[in-house]
This record gives C-alpha cells, sequence and structure tokens, in this order.
C-alpha cells in the first residue's frame, strides 16, 4: 500500500539534492495546464503503456498526486507498486494544495510525459 506523503514533507524534498520523481496521474490537459516542477505525466489508465520508459528505475522515490481528492493518485500508485516499484508515496493534497498554498508549478504547451 503507498504511503501518505504531506506538502510540507514534498516541498522540502522536492528542493533536496535528491528529490522524488513527481507523478502527475491527470490527463495530459491538466497537466499541460501546470504541473508539480520536474513531474511526468502518467495518467491511471496509460500506467502500463508509460511505466516503464518514464519509470525505468523500480527502486526510485516515487510520489504520485492528482487533483485534490487523490482518488486517481491512489489507483496510480497502488498500479505500479503491482508493475514492482518498491517506494511509492501520494501527495493525497495534490496540485489543488500545492497551488493554494502557492508552490511553484510548470505550464507546457504540449504534454508528451516528459518534464518540462
Amino acid at each position: 500500500m503507498p504511503t501518505s506523503i504531506s506538502r510540507e514533507r514534498l516541498h522540502a524534498w522536492v528542493a533536496s539534492p535528491k528529490p522524488p520523481i513527481l507523478v502527475e496521474a491527470l490527463g495530459a490537459a491538466f497537466f499541460a495546464d501546470a504541473h508539480l516542477p520536474g513531474a511526468v505525466n502518467i495518467p491511471a489508465g496509460d500506467v502500463d503503456r508509460l511505466a516503464r520508459r518514464l519509470l525505468p528505475h523500480r527502486d526510485a522515490p516515487i510520489v504520485v498526486y492528482c487533483s485534490g481528492s487523490s482518488a486517481m493518485a491512489g489507483a496510480t500508485a497502488r498500479h505500479l507498486e503491482e508493475l514492482g516499484y518498491q517506494a511509492v508515496s501520494v501527495y493525497e493534497g495534490g496540485k489543488e494544495d500545492w497551488v493554494e498554498h502557492r508552490l511553484p508549478v510548470e505550464r507546457s504547451a504540449v504534454a508528451d510525459g516528459s518534464p518540462s
């Protein structure tokens, strides 16, 4: 079962020398509109297709997020664990919480899954 991570802890971790891999579990249009810095886009329905390419190291720390409900993030995180990823967390506050606290986001002209 994926563990939960708070906004404060995630913010500090993202700024550290060894940040986690951030995965946004929303669709491409939502990702293009705004995503956490350095995040990759793996919508919940595309985990099988994109995980191996975008997350090649199964032991790397991964934090999955979506909107404020975290339903898609939870489903994506569980699927990643089923595929053998070992250090998966869920940021339950999601992008809404991050933006509400005026933390930085990135925007993409084209959402292709790669970080911008």
